[in-house]
Order: structure tokens, then C-alpha cells, then sequence
């Protein structure tokens, strides 16, 4: 493989053991799994094949490697490592002081979506960056991705809101999941109807709320999503609609 300029020298050893490790059985499967061709929402993405769980044990393994390596890892054609970059910027983010941790969320953004670009990428970083940064802040930021024409930037927004939904914090998923209820992804549908269900799961009245005033005119998948921990009757009723 060939040497990479400018990169830190652990963010190197790091690429160096991923590529060995790739596997290219994987590498096709998941790159039909994640729609990589043309015209699909994750076209030009590339795999090594590298198992997520190999990916979360390097993350482990390298959990003392500073953020500018991560980062750098980030910036990268390869999804895995990518996928690697923000593993470890999560545990960075858990572990760093307030400072680290706004300097974190602010990379976070400038790489999204350019880098964070594909449904399992946000999922694993979101919450647990976006979400965890804004739990004491204004949530401004949110609706300003919410209304982004990226894609990833809307999922984003949705995505971190599980964070306030652990902490049974409702009002911003519901108002979020409002404004998206025009949105034309299905990965937004689902995203939005996956963080209702949640709502859903702590508190049933806050999502029957919802429903009962956005069910007729939510997207199908999103209002699958939503109810399909409801019992079957409600979830009939719902359907009807």
C-alpha cells in the first residue's frame, strides 16, 4: 500500500492494519448494501471489508490516539476507515473535558456530510457527539441541519435527539419528526419513525399525541416505524388513517 502523505504516523499504522485486514467477499457485499451505485444515496463509496466488530476492537485498541488522528482517519475514500474514525471520536468525546468536547462537535459538523455520509456513519456518532454536545444547550443547530437539502445533514438531526430521549426529553424529537414529515428519503422515514417509536417506548401518550395529529399525512414507512411497538388494535387504527 502505498505511503500516505501529511497523515499522523499512529493514523497511519492504523490504515496499514485495516487494509490488511480488508477482505473483498465483504467489501462487494457491503457495498451493495449500502447502495453504492449510481444514483444511489451511497454512490462512490468504497469498502475495504473490514467486520464492524474488528472496527469497534481497533477503536478499543487505539483509544489513547488523539482526536487529530481521528480526524484524520475521517478524511478518507474508504468507508471502514471512516467508520474506525468516529468509533474513535465517540470515546474521545466521552472521556474529553468541555473544551476537547466543542472542538469535537465542531469538527464533527465541518466533516459532515462530505465524510459522514452514509445511515450507519451517523448512527454511530449522532447521538452520541451531536446529541450529547446540545443535551445542555440550545438545540438551534438541530433544526438548522433538519432543513439542510443533505441529506445526511437531516438525518443527523433526527439521529441526535435519542440522546434527550434517554433522558426522557421529548419536545425537540417531536418537533423535529414535524418538520420532516415532507421529507422524500425513506431513510429519513425511517430515522424519524425509528426516534418516534422511542419516544413510543417511554412514554406512549407523547407519541399517541403525535400520531393522532400527523398520522394521515406521515409517510408509510415512517408511520410503520413509529407505531410497531403499539398494540395491534392502535396500530390498526393508525394504519387506517
Amino acid at each position: 500500500m502505498r505511503k500516505h502523505k501529511g497523515l499522523p504516523a499512529v493514523a497511519t499504522t492504523i490504515r496499514t492494519r485495516l487494509h490488511a485486514l480488508a477482505e473483498p467477499a465483504i467489501a462487494a457485499h457491503s457495498a451493495r448494501f449500502f447502495k453504492t451505485g449510481a444514483g444511489q444515496y451511497g454512490a462512490g463509496d468504497r469498502f475495504l471489508g473490514v467486520r464492524v466488530p474488528v472496527l469497534r476492537n481497533l477503536a478499543g485498541e487505539y483509544r489513547d490516539a488523539t482526536a487529530t488522528t481521528a480526524f484524520a482517519l475521517l478524511r478518507s475514500a474508504w468507508h471502514e476507515e471512516r467508520l474506525l474514525a468516529l468509533l474513535m471520536l465517540v470515546k474521545l468525546f466521552e472521556s474529553a473535558d468541555e473544551a476537547s468536547r466543542a472542538r469535537i462537535y465542531a469538527g464533527y459538523l465541518r466533516a459532515t456530510p462530505r465524510y459522514v455520509n452514509n445511515w450507519d456513519l451517523v448512527d454511530t456518532s449522532a447521538p452520541a457527539i451531536v446529541g450529547a454536545h446540545l443535551a445542555d444547550r440550545s438545540r438551534r443547530p438541530l433544526y438548522r441541519l433538519a432543513r439542510s437539502r443533505n441529506l445526511w445533514e437531516r438525518r443527523v438531526a433526527i439521529m441526535a435527539t435519542l440522546t434527550f430521549i434517554r433522558q426522557r426529553s421529548f419536545d425537540d424529537t417531536l418537533a423535529l419528526a414535524e418538520l420532516l414529515l415532507g421529507d422524500e428519503h425513506d431513510l429519513l422515514h425511517k430515522a424519524t419513525g425509528w426516534m418516534l417509536r422511542e419516544v413510543g417506548n417511554r412514554d406512549r401518550t407523547a407519541l399517541e399525541g403525535f400520531l393522532n395529529r400527523h398520522s394521515a399525512r406521515m409517510p408509510r414507512t415512517m408511520l410503520r416505524y413509529a407505531i410497531e411497538k403499539l398494540p395491534p388494535p392502535r396500530r390498526g387504527k393508525y394504519l387506517a388513517a
